[in-house]
């Protein structure tokens, strides 16, 4: 029965992370998110195409959804940051990702990562949070604030009193990350990056 309930658990966090906030929100304005700027549906996209104010309640709709997906399994566990947790956060991560209803073409995790990152290390996730507006601001650049924070992410967590295994799944993380911003470090390169407003 508790492989059963963990289980349903992921594919929850995995159906979870494939509501498409990006979609939904920017659709409300008539634009399909996937057809513009870089065509990727997360919120930095919908910041260049549609301002701050409607990227950022995209931002908070993809953080909501690794962060329910812990939260319940916190609930059923009692554990907030066991391995059930983290478990949920990567299937959140993958559904945001690569969400089989949108033939496998999703965010690259950031958002949805710093919503899951938040209810486990509240205090390094409140620090990185604050970060990735002023280095986008300063820099002009979400994929640099973005990356910049996610390798930031597990010297913060070792400080917060992180688990070995914990700081591990968390590497993982950002390798994932990294790997997902690899088109946008190849546009740095040759300074075709585009600005965020």
């Amino acid at each position: 029965m508790e492989v059963f309930i963990a289980v349903v658990l992921v594919v929850a966090a995995y159906a979870l992370g494939t509501f498409p906030s990006a979609a939904i929100v920017a659709g409300k304005k008539n634009l399909d998110i996937t057809k513009v700027g870089s065509g990727n549906p997360g919120a930095s996209n919908v910041i260049r195409n549609l301002g701050w104010k409607t990227g950022l309640a995209v931002f908070l709709l993809d953080m909501a959804k690794a962060a329910i997906a812990i939260g319940l399994a916190w609930l059923v566990t009692g554990e907030r940051r066991g391995e059930l947790s983290y478990i949920c956060l990567f299937a959140a991560i993958l559904g945001h990702s690569y969400p089989i209803t949108r033939k496998f073409k999703g965010g690259k995790g950031v958002a949805s990562g710093g919503g899951g990152m938040y209810v486990l290390f509240p205090l390094t996730s409140l620090v990185l949070f604050s970060s990735w507006f002023v280095l986008t601001k300063v820099t002009h650049k979400a994929s640099v604030a973005s990356l910049t924070i996610s390798i930031a992410l597990p010297f913060g967590i070792y400080y917060e009193g992180a688990a070995r295994w914990e700081i591990g799944a968390t590497l993982a993380l950002v390798g994932f990350i990294i790997v997902k911003h690899l088109p946008n470090l190849r546009r740095l390169k040759t300074h075709e990056e585009p600005d965020i407003i």
